[in-house]
């Protein structure tokens, strides 16, 4: 019996595939007719996802942590970001229009959590992870990786911009209530002013009054003041 086994065994076409699979590389291997690997886009998604995570790493843990030191947001950002590369990358290779690749950045960018809202600032924030992921992902290979590169920079450097110089630029405004209704005379804005700095320790630049209550003596302001960094 054992005899007859080895019979059906035809050893000049087995050491045939293997000379062709040697002859062929790793992608001559197949697996239930997918190939085991194709060591191009293999190494395509190595190089990709790595620019990817390491875009990732200055947008949220330089410039986001940086200035808004929240890291509850961390889990969502990194995470969202890792699945909407992957399907697009998965699905690169086969045929996609555009329209497809806008839903997809729609549908995992306005997600809304009903317990918990998300703050517009973090909105914005998610909105460039996933569209991040997108660019590296969906991207085919007409573009470029110096393209690549030169876009999630432009990103980079323009969220920063607006992060570090030109937020730390507004003012931001509240309304105090103020009791000391002799200094709200236009010829005494810089008591006034000095005042407000004493007893709120804020940087404030201007003052506007908005409510005027003679009977209480009290006055409703608009303070503008500089936040500290």
């Amino acid at each position: 019996m054992i005899n007859s086994i080895l019979q059906s065994f035809d050893l000049s076409s087995i050491l045939g595939a293997l000379f062709v699979v040697q002859d062929a590389g790793i992608e001559a291997i197949k697996l239930f007719g997918i190939k085991l690997m194709n060591p191009t886009d293999f190494w395509t998604l190595v190089i990709r996802y790595s620019s990817n995570l390491l875009f990732m790493i200055i947008l949220i843990r330089v410039i986001y942590f940086r200035n808004n030191k929240k890291k509850e947001y961390f889990f969502i950002y990194f995470l969202m970001n890792a699945v909407v590369f992957l399907i697009c990358f998965s699905l690169a290779n086969t045929k996609l229009e555009m329209g497809f690749a806008l839903g997809l950045f729609a549908i995992f960018g306005i997600i809304r959590y009903r317990t918990d809202p998300i703050p517009i600032k973090e909105m914005t924030y998610l909105f460039l992870v996933v569209g991040i992921a997108i660019i590296f992902g969906l991207s085919g290979k007409k573009v470029s990786y110096a393209e690549l590169y030169l876009v999630n920079i432009i990103l980079i450097v323009l969220t920063w911009y607006l992060e570090k110089v030109w937020m730390k630029r507004q003012l931001s405004i509240i309304r105090v209530n103020y009791e000391k209704i002799e200094l709200i005379h236009p010829d005494k804005l810089d008591e006034l002013i000095q005042d407000l700095k004493d007893r709120t320790g804020l940087d404030v630049v201007s003052v506007s009054v908005a409510r005027i209550n003679f009977l209480r003596d009290s006055a409703r302001l608009m303070v503008s003041y500089r936040p500290k960094e």
